[in-house]
C-alpha cells in the first residue's frame, strides 16, 4: 500500500502524463504535416487557450462569471502596440513584460472593486468596467488610433535578428508558432500547479460553499482578488501573443462580444475540467473560421452550432468525454 497521502496523489502531475505527452508531441509535429495557414490558425487557438485558461480560474475554480475579460486581453494587446509606437521596440520579450505589467495594474484596479460582489452583480460590474476601456480606446484617436487601430510589425524573438527578407507567413507558421507553443506549455504548467495547490483548493472551497470556507479561516475577498489578478495576467499574456498574429490592434478586442467569445470557448470545452477551456478555444477558433468562409451570415450559423453543442453537451466537450469514459471502460471490461 502506498504511503503517499491521497491528497498528494491527486495533485501529482504524473497522472496527466499519459495524455499530456502525446498531445505535446502532436502539437510539436503538426506544423511539419499541415500547411502554414492551418498552423497559424492553430497558433490563434493556442493563444485563445491561454486566455480561456485564465478565465476559467474565475469561472470553473472560483465560481465567478466575468463578462469583462476582453479588457485584460485588450490591455495586453494595446501594451504591445503602444510600446512599439512610443519606444520603437520590436523585442517580443519586452512586449510580454509590458503586457504583464499593464494587465496586472488594470486587474488590480478592477479586482479591488469587483471581488466585493458575486453572481450577476460581479458579471455586470466586470462588463461595465471593460466597456469603459473600450470607449477610451475608441475615442482617444491620437493615442490608440481609434477604429483604425495601431499596426505592429513582426517582432524579434529571443533577441535574435529578424530576417526582413523572409516570408512573414512562414515566420508565423514556424518560428512564431513554436514561440507561442513554448509559452502555451509554460502557462498550462503554471496553471496546473496553481489549481492543484492549497491556494487552488481554497478557491474551489469558496466556489462550493462560501460560508463554510469562511468558517474554516479562508479570507474570501483576498483569495478572490489574487485569483482575479492571476486570471487577468494570463489573459493579458494571450493578448500580447495575439498581436503579431493579427498585426493590428483595434478597439474590437475590448468590446463586450469578445468577452462573450471567451465565455463560449470555456463553456464549449467544459469549465469543470482543466483542459476543457483549451480544447474549447481551439475548436471555437476553427468553427468561427469555417463559418466565416461558408456564409455571410456566419454569426447566425456559429450561434446555432454553439447552442446545439451546449444543449447536447451540457458538460462541454471534454466534460462529456470525462463523464462517459468511466462508463465505457466499465462496459468493455465486462
Amino acid at each position: 500500500m502506498s504511503t503517499v497521502p491521497l491528497t498528494l496523489q491527486a495533485r501529482s502531475p504524473m497522472k496527466a502524463l499519459p495524455w499530456a505527452v502525446p498531445v505535446a508531441l502532436l502539437l510539436f509535429a503538426l506544423p511539419q504535416a499541415i500547411d502554414p495557414y492551418k498552423t497559424i490558425l492553430l497558433a490563434y487557438g493556442l493563444v485563445m487557450g491561454i486566455a480561456a485558461l485564465g478565465f476559467n480560474l474565475l469561472l470553473g475554480y472560483t465560481g465567478l462569471l466575468s463578462f469583462g475579460h476582453s479588457a485584460y486581453f485588450g490591455v495586453g494587446a494595446y501594451a504591445v502596440a503602444l510600446i512599439f509606437k512610443y519606444f520603437h521596440v520590436r523585442s517580443m520579450e519586452l512586449f510580454l513584460l509590458g503586457a504583464i505589467l499593464a494587465s496586472l495594474v488594470v486587474s488590480a484596479l478592477f479586482g479591488f472593486v469587483c471581488v466585493r460582489y458575486t453572481r450577476i452583480f460581479f458579471g455586470i460590474l466586470t462588463l461595465a468596467l471593460s466597456q469603459v476601456l473600450w470607449s477610451l480606446a475608441f475615442k482617444f484617436y491620437p493615442i490608440t488610433g481609434g477604429t483604425d487601430g495601431l499596426r505592429v510589425p513582426t517582432p524579434t524573438l529571443l533577441g535574435l535578428p529578424l530576417d526582413t527578407a523572409g516570408d512573414k507567413i512562414l515566420f508565423l507558421a514556424r518560428n512564431y508558432y513554436y514561440y507561442v507553443l513554448g509559452f502555451f506549455f509554460a502557462c498550462v504548467l503554471v496553471m496546473w500547479v496553481i489549481v492543484n495547490s492549497p491556494f487552488g483548493k481554497a478557491l474551489q472551497a469558496i466556489r462550493d460553499n462560501e460560508t463554510r470556507a469562511e468558517f474554516v479561516g479562508i479570507h474570501i475577498r483576498r483569495y478572490r482578488f489574487v485569483a482575479f489578478l492571476v486570471s487577468g495576467v494570463f489573459t493579458g499574456i494571450a493578448g500580447a501573443l495575439w498581436v503579431p498574429l493579427n498585426g493590428l490592434t483595434t478597439p474590437d478586442i475590448l468590446y463586450w462580444p469578445f468577452s462573450g467569445e471567451i465565455v463560449f470557448m470555456t463553456v464549449l470545452g467544459g469549465f469543470r475540467t482543466f483542459s476543457g477551456p483549451i480544447f474549447g478555444a481551439v475548436v471555437f477558433n476553427y468553427l468561427k473560421t469555417s463559418a466565416v468562409g461558408f456564409t455571410t451570415y456566419w454569426q447566425a450559423l456559429l450561434g446555432a452550432i454553439l447552442v446545439f453543442l451546449v444543449l447536447a453537451l451540457p458538460g462541454g466537450i471534454v466534460g462529456t468525454v470525462v463523464q462517459l469514459f468511466p462508463m465505457l471502460k466499465k462496459r468493455f471490461s465486462r
